[in-house]
């Protein structure tokens, strides 16, 4: 029996370029859809619980005249997207994209993820860009090497505990299309839930 994503691929090799366009944006779009949001990828989670949450950059072929999208802190062009992931490493939720310049505490807070995890008291472990969030929010120590040494065990244990949630940011990038995005800045929000919700397949089997 020929598979349904058989069907799709051979429709798009035999249609127009601008028909199979049009199929691959109704695919990202349907993918999109089903990928979970944010009060749903907390089910399950509560108090003693905890995450790593942090931000990464899509970069883009942006021109240096698109200030809103130039990251001062990366120092190139692109879309700032928050990641949530469970302890091991396995993205809970992609948050949608915002331009580059966007700051992570100010994104984590519009995107609602510092009142949700305040509402469920579940501890979140992230970098120092989120000092200031408060909440149930635990960020590294600065100048920790001049502190005592139990601010510097605080911060190595952080920052081990923290480790893993690089393995979201990995499994994001592995995506060609996400390395250097050259697709309009509004399609990327879609194309990283499409890509979520393929990575959610993948782990539920």
């Amino acid at each position: 029996m020929i598979s349904a994503y058989e069907n799709l691929a051979r429709a798009t090799f035999t249609c127009t370029p601008t028909t199979a366009w049009r199929y691959v944006n109704e695919t990202l779009d349907v993918l999109a859809s089903w990928a979970p949001g944010l009060h749903e990828a907390l089910t399950g989670l509560g108090e003693g619980d905890h995450v790593i949450v942090d931000g990464t950059l899509i970069p883009t072929d942006r021109t240096r005249a698109d200030q809103p999208y130039y990251s001062q802190k990366h120092r190139q062009h692109g879309m700032n997207v928050q990641v949530i992931a469970r302890p091991d490493g396995t993205p809970l939720w992609f948050s949608r994209a915002t331009p580059g310049r966007t700051h992570d505490l100010t994104s984590a807070r519009a995107h609602g993820i510092v009142q949700a995890y305040l509402t469920r008291q579940i501890l979140v472990l992230a970098d120092r860009a989120y000092q200031g969030a408060d909440a149930t929010f635990r960020t590294p120590y600065y100048h920790h090497r001049e502190q005592p040494e139990h601010y510097q065990q605080f911060n190595r244990d952080h920052a081990r505990l923290r480790a893993p949630g690089e393995r979201a940011f990995a499994q994001l990038k592995s995506w060609r299309l996400l390395r250097r995005a050259r697709c309009s800045t509004r399609r990327i929000s879609t194309i990283v839930q499409a890509v979520h919700t393929l990575l959610t397949c993948d782990y539920s089997g």
